[in-house]
């Protein structure tokens, strides 16, 4: 996927894109968000209209999490969505939010804990003797 851009400000893109959304084939509620420096997190919540979508029937609901890259450029602010399952290559996602969504990518959820336990356990000044 590619990146989209329109002519607003970064704060009135973060908040389109955590608004809830309605599409032909199902809803989208983003029921959990985080700003890491410029990756927004989500969590979404999606309830089908239509059978399929996620392998769900109508009405039944599934959960992924959604990282979008945001980048501001001439005026403009623009974001790259990504998903989990696409394993993105950023790992700052709150880790309560895995146990917010069915794992789609163990990979990724390894990296997301190791980021996270590597900033709770900053490596110790190694002592020089001589």
């Amino acid at each position: 996927m590619g990146w989209y851009y329109s002519r607003q400000t970064r704060a009135q893109l973060i908040q389109e894109l955590i608004q809830p959304q309605e599409g032909e084939r199902a809803y989208y509620d983003v029921i959990a968000h985080a700003l890491r420096g410029n990756v927004l997190w989500s969590v979404v919540r999606i309830t089908a209209k239509q059978a399929g979508i996620f392998s769900l029937d109508i009405g039944e609901t599934t959960s992924f999490i959604r990282c979008d890259l945001l980048q501001g450029s001439g005026g403009e602010w623009g974001h790259k969505p990504l998903e989990e399952s696409m394993h993105p290559y950023y790992y700052s996602c709150p880790v309560r939010y895995l146990d917010m969504a069915p794992e789609q990518c163990r990979e990724w959820r390894e990296g997301v804990r190791a980021y996270h336990t590597r900033r709770r356990n900053p490596r110790s000044p190694v002592a020089m003797t001589g």
